[in-house]
């Protein structure tokens, strides 16, 4: 039986170097953030905003021609967390 993930860790790796991670509480939650906001501006570089939904009071901006890849993690309730 297939366990299903808790979240979803996706790591944004930028043009300079840096990474930043977002979590999504559902694989569709970030296909529909990657489909409606990041495809459509893919060459842009105006800033858009990445949803940071587990964090109060904090966002972030990007801008879409920077970054170089994206990796996409499923995250489960039994996996050992690194920050512990």
């Amino acid at each position: 039986m297939p366990r299903t993930p808790n979240e979803y860790a996706v790591h944004l790796l930028l043009e300079n170097g840096h990474r930043e991670e977002v979590r999504f509480p559902t694989i569709q939650e970030f296909q529909k953030w990657y489909s409606g906001e990041l495809v459509p501006k893919s060459a842009s570089s105006d800033f858009i905003s990445v949803p940071i939904k587990n964090i109060q009071g904090e966002y972030m901006v990007v801008r879409p021609s920077r970054i170089v890849a994206i990796r996409v993690e499923p995250v489960f309730s039994s996996s050992v967390e690194r920050f512990n």
